[in-house]
């Protein structure tokens, strides 16, 4: 540990005085230092911990090094049992090289290559993934939404079967005069779009896996994402007699769906149109089965969030929450350059980097009235799997947080004139940020791509589906309109790391960061959150949220 915090010195000191400087004068980012939110991340991005996998002893370092931090801030641990953390117990299933993996359809073998047409991944424990010669059946985009009058299953018996999905929402590339047009919000996606979503309704309907065919546009992220293999699967320990997760998840690439129908006898872009429809109906998938036989290694681990408070001085036990995942996908296969730590900087490190910074500012002012927990969780890159056991087992009772401040992917590139707002039309936090991103001469765009879901891709979500108000800071929901270079620079931005750098290798840390727009996002988290805490006001959802009746 002192070697860390050596290098945080000196990472502090090594950026140059310029910035340090600037941060502590009134620009938009003070009080937020971008050195620091920089060292801290250099810190956490570092070789030393090694993509900060749970359950790993670089995932143990991650988590002292910021009770360490929390600790010199002088704030008090907010975990179980009076201590720094809460355990999140995890089993981490991993697949390994194949026997067979193939589907059999029209009398033909249709061999599959891992990483290229498909990522298979188990979140069921045991030492082998075996289904032999599995029917398979297409059920649109696998939607069972009673509420919205669209059922896609119209009751099939997935038994023993494989579902093959479309991703994200019936509504995703409907066209004017569809019969569903409008009914899932239109392109904005809902949480039925989700992959967990459809994993968790194929899981339900007893389907032994479950495929999901991959868009680049529907999905939100390439192929190189959804074919990340890296660490395995992780799932929550489950309770004896609970239902048993999938014996195979996984992605296949479009180029293998579209060979796989055709093969069946079947035309897989005139079955999208019909799965735009609420009259659809789950289609078998001509004499199509599939089959793989893999050895499995499966492990019980335990992980730890890290919670950290500032007790309110009038109002103690209310809270106000704000929080990062310190975890990434860790040590994986060599990309082109021969790397495999994917060291996960931007994604989450600078978020961490970002609390951090709040808990720092928070603890050298004034006392606030209202309490604020400072949250680091584990496993977000495995399913929110930190954030849910919290949410399922809160040291703070949910019915007391005010609201949930949440930070993820930060971007690098310098100065903004606007913030980006994920899923617009949420709650009454956005008026908050509306507020405070004036303050700086700043203003509020919504998400520009709400069809790729990220309301519900972060931890705040784990907290959102509970009722507790929430606000996501995500630079990949659209390309914010940066000082220098406009738009254009802000979507070149978003397009370079999401096509080049998300979830791999060169997620790194580097010196020729410009973090003054990450510090500058940062300080409106500060803002809003001091505004808040030193109010009677309990925020609220809008009428047109799917979450305004769970408070």
């Amino acid at each position: 540990m002192r070697r860390d915090m050596l290098l945080l010195g000196l990472a502090v000191a090594g950026l140059g005085s310029s910035v340090g400087v600037a941060a502590r004068s009134r620009h938009a980012w003070a009080p937020i230092d971008p050195a620091r939110l920089s060292a801290i991340t250099r810190v956490l991005a570092s070789d030393a911990y090694a993509g900060r996998a749970p359950g790993t002893p670089a995932g143990e370092r991650s988590v002292d090094y910021i009770i360490a931090r929390f600790k010199a801030l002088g704030l008090k641990p907010a975990g179980e049992k009076g201590g720094w953390t809460q355990k999140v117990p995890l089993v981490r299933n991993e697949i390994g090289t194949p026997s067979r993996l193939a589907i059999t359809v029209g009398g033909q073998v249709l061999p599959l290559a891992v990483g290229r047409e498909i990522a298979p991944k188990t979140a069921r424990p045991g030492t082998r993934v075996a289904i032999d010669a599995a029917p398979m059946v297409f059920v649109g985009y696998g939607v069972a939404a009673k509420e919205r009058g669209w059922d896609d299953y119209k009751g099939v018996d997935l038994r023993g079967k494989i579902a093959v999905f479309l991703v994200n929402d019936p509504d995703f590339a409907a066209e004017p005069g569809e019969p569903v047009a409008g009914r899932f919000g239109g392109r904005a996606m809902t949480y039925y779009g989700r992959w967990s979503y459809k994993y968790e309704e194929a899981e339900r309907r007893g389907a032994v896996g479950a495929l999901i065919i991959h868009d680049t546009a529907a999905a939100g992220y390439g192929w190189n994402v959804a074919s990340n293999l890296a660490g395995g699967t992780y799932d929550v320990v489950r309770a004896p007699g609970a239902r048993q997760a999938l014996e195979l998840q996984s992605w296949i690439s479009a180029d293998l769906a579209r060979t796989l129908f055709s093969r069946a006898g079947l035309d897989l872009a005139a079955l999208e149109r019909q799965a735009r429809s609420p009259d659809f109906r789950p289609v078998a998938i001509g004499d199509a089965r599939f089959t793989i036989d893999a050895p499995e290694r499966s492990e019980r681990i335990e992980s730890r969030n890290v919670l950290a408070r500032l007790d309110g001085r009038k109002y103690p036990r209310e809270a106000l929450m704000f929080a990062a995942h310190w975890d990434a996908f860790g040590i994986g296969a060599p990309d082109a350059q021969g790397r495999t730590i994917r060291p996960g900087a931007s994604d989450d490190a600078l978020g961490v980097a970002g609390v951090l910074e709040l808990a720092r500012t928070f603890a050298a002012g004034p006392r606030p009235e209202r309490s604020l927990i400072f949250a680091a969780w584990t496993a977000e890159e495995r399913g929110l799997l930190g954030s849910e056991t919290y949410a399922l087992h809160p040291v703070q009772p949910l019915g007391t947080v005010v609201a949930n401040f949440t930070l993820d992917v930060l971007q690098t590139a310098g100065l903004a004139r606007d913030v980006v707002l994920v899923g617009a039309g949420q709650n009454d936090l956005e008026d908050d940020l509306t507020r405070a991103a004036a303050s700086q001469g700043r203003v509020v765009t919504p998400d520009s791509e709400p069809q790729r879901g990220l309301f519900y891709r972060a931890d705040h979500f784990s907290f959102a589906k509970r009722g507790v108000p929430t606000l996501l800071l995500m630079s990949l929901a659209g390309g914010q309109d940066l000082v220098k270079g406009g738009r254009a620079a802000g979507n070149a931005w978003v397009a370079d790391y999401t096509g080049r750098c998300y979830h791999q290798p060169c997620d790194a840390w580097s010196p020729d960061w410009d973090l003054r727009g990450a510090a500058s996002d940062v300080a409106l988290v500060y803002r809003m959150g001091l505004t808040i805490a030193n109010s009677r006001r309990w925020p609220h959802w809008r009428p047109t949220s799917e979450f305004r009746g769970l408070r």
